[in-house]
């Protein structure tokens, strides 16, 4: 159980958060990476709720299990796109806190061109980020469907 609603206890504020979320969500971010982006950043975090939440998103958008499953060490995995590596790489050092230096930033502008486009991906990172650290100390908890026995 969740030790804070903040639907009740901080109503507006969270709720601009979500609007904010929204409003990245029908951005010109392509919604594949908008999703590993959260997934990964979440599995950085350890915020349960979110890992469940976006990859239940991720299976309905066509996301494979297969890829779902390599997340955690996308790293090594042959089956993301430079571009999709490019987001995932900016993510993690954003979530980890390490200098975005400019050849980073410059590896990450060739595969996102698009001002807008890469302006949402910074502001999804972010977000993720915030939402997670809302998430993690209040111990939201994902509904949790029961192992077959």
């Amino acid at each position: 159980m969740s030790r804070l609603n903040l639907t009740e206890a901080a109503p507006e504020p969270y709720q601009a958060l979500l609007r904010a979320q929204r409003a990245i969500h029908d951005s010109a971010l392509d919604s594949t990476i908008g999703e590993l982006v959260k997934i990964r950043v979440s599995q950085l975090n350890g915020c349960l709720f979110c890992i469940d939440m976006h990859t239940t998103q991720a299976r309905r958008d066509g996301e494979s299990e297969q890829r779902l499953h390599h997340l955690a060490a996308w790293h090594e995995s042959p089956l993301y796109s430079e571009r999709e590596r490019a987001a995932l790489a900016y993510a993690e050092a954003v979530t980890r806190c390490e200098n975005v230096d400019d050849q980073r930033w410059a590896e990450l502008r060739t595969h996102f061109p698009d001002e807008k486009e890469v302006g949402q991906l910074v502001l999804q990172v972010a977000l993720i980020n915030a939402l997670n650290r809302l998430a993690v100390p209040l111990h939201k908890e994902p509904d949790l469907v029961p192992p077959v026995a």
